[in-house]
């Protein structure tokens, strides 16, 4: 039989009566196969997957997954990621469409000119990039670990960090370091409304303000507390307060109403039209799409070897030095 995925996804009309998530829980164990979804994914696919996280705790879970088949329910570059890791497994990806606005800001042959013009600098680039870009890097870093990353940088050493220059900026001013900045950013993070915020800040002003470092300065300086997916998330747990405004991807509140349901979370809107801030990319992932690329195992990602092994040294390099400081 011929699977047309020629739309980036596999298509078929499913009846109505398929309890879907039952037959994606037992293609799973028929395969031997892992469902591993990031934070901003539905909240129908973070209740089924196998492991949820932000970048760091996937890119973990993808090297140490013993498993035949990898299901990445996220973006392209967190799939590329699974596999540098982990190329003894078969890494599938529910919508080939899904990618980063990030990792699209950063063309690999546009980077490479800019990196000759610093032939001495060293190159710490977060992973939300192309497995080119990563092969391009000395280190890669999350948005959890990237302060302790060019903290491990003796200071004498001058950095290049890319591609996302707003949580370059954020890391300059937590360390002190002078870093070269590739001009990237995120779009979910980027279009946050300091006017609506504002609004919002005056509607709750009992509310605790938290923030993604992947926001732009002048929105971060409202932050109460700035961090990582996970970090937000932790936070919300442990705080003693009622009421928090999220600038993030909407996604992670599925999980901060989950482990704190007796506290309140406005989600932040962006300068568009929503109410609210999503990843498009993100958000392309389906339970039905989960299940055909499960049944049909595709689409699935492939890698040239020699990239694969280039791009998994710095990766490395990061959860060495990661796991180090304990995180």
């Amino acid at each position: 039989m011929i699977v047309d995925i020629s739309k980036g996804y596999v298509e078929e009309r499913i009846d109505w009566n398929t309890d879907i998530c039952k037959e994606i829980n037992e293609l799973k164990k028929q395969k031997n196969a892992v469902l591993l979804a990031h934070y901003y994914q539905n909240p129908e696919i973070q209740d089924i997957a196998d492991y949820i996280g932000d970048s760091l705790g996937l890119a973990r879970k993808a090297k140490e997954a013993k498993a035949d088949i990898i299901v990445f329910a996220g973006v392209h570059f967190m799939a590329e990621t699974a596999k540098i890791l982990n190329p003894e497994s078969r890494v599938l990806i529910p919508d080939l469409n899904a990618g980063c606005s990030l990792a699209d800001s950063c063309p690999p042959d546009e980077f490479l000119k800019f990196k000759e013009k610093y032939p001495n600098h060293l190159v710490i680039s977060y992973i939300n990039c192309t497995a080119e870009i990563k092969a391009l890097s000395d280190i890669i870093c999350t948005s959890s670990n990237a302060e302790v990353i060019v903290r491990s940088v003796p200071e004498n050493q001058p950095i290049i960090f890319a591609p996302d220059k707003n949580l370059g900026k954020y890391i300059m001013k937590k360390t002190g370091r002078n870093m070269v900045l590739w001009e990237g950013s995120c779009q979910v993070h980027e279009i946050f409304s300091l006017e609506k915020l504002n609004s919002l800040i005056e509607e709750h002003p009992d509310a605790e303000i938290i923030a993604h470092p992947e926001c732009e300065e002048h929105i971060l300086k409202k932050a109460h507390f700035i961090g990582s997916t996970t970090a937000l998330l932790n936070y919300t747990r442990k705080s003693s307060h009622h009421k928090f405004i999220v600038l993030t991807e909407t996604g992670i509140l599925h999980q901060m109403q989950k482990h704190s349901p007796d506290k309140v979370f406005i989600p932040a809107p962006p300068k568009n039209h929503c109410a609210c801030n999503e990843c498009p990319y993100m958000k392309l992932n389906t339970l039905e799409k989960i299940y055909l690329t499960l049944k049909y195992e595709l689409p699935e990602l492939k890698m040239d070897e020699e990239l694969r092994k280039k791009a998994e040294l710095p990766i490395l390099r990061m959860l060495e030095i990661s796991g180090n400081a304990g995180l």
